[in-house]
């Protein structure tokens, strides 16, 4: 069996973007001022150098207003980034609280049927959706189906009910 060794040495960082830019810039110049060298042309030695920071001047500015296209665009990616995730986080609380507010709902509705002499006795299933109360189970009488409704219906938060209560008989 054979053992594999890691490197402990540490992984070269990246440069940063002032130490790219002072390179290119060294490269521009170096470049420009091999034009110096060059034969005879008539200029002087200040004129060739005169044109040689010029053009690297030129370079420059190209490479600034890369590095100024890229942060712009960086700085756009993250507002979108933090716009979505602030969504998300809002669509989380809504469908958290709706949850939150059937559940209460289906606490009170069973509390209100519980405090009922005739519901109180029988078993009754109770779901709350979106505000919608359903009720599953056998009911004593219709006037205690009836009751269950608006025992339902007096609860805050409730915008309908569904009531499938069968009436037992005999």
């Amino acid at each position: 069996m054979h053992k594999q060794y890691r490197s402990t040495r540490p992984a070269w960082p990246k440069p940063p973007i002032r130490a790219t830019l002072a390179g290119w810039l060294c490269v521009a110049a170096a470049f420009a001022l091999s034009a110096c060298s060059q034969p005879d042309d008539g200029k002087t030695v200040g004129q060739n150098l005169d044109a040689a920071v010029a053009k690297t001047r030129d370079v420059a500015s190209g490479i600034k207003s890369g590095v100024q296209d890229s942060a712009v665009t960086a700085g756009t990616a993250i507002q979108a980034a933090t716009q979505d995730a602030k969504d998300a986080a809002v669509h989380t609380g809504q469908a958290i609280s709706g949850s939150v507010d059937d559940a209460a709902i289906t606490a009170s509705v069973a509390a209100g049927l519980a405090k009922d002499p005739d519901l109180s006795a029988f078993k009754i299933d109770i779901d709350t959706a979106s505000g919608i109360v359903s009720f599953y189970g056998p009911a004593p009488s219709e006037s205690a189906r009836e009751r269950a409704s608006a025992i339902a219906r007096a609860v805050k938060g409730v915008v309908g009910v569904n009531n499938r209560l069968t009436v037992k008989t005999g």
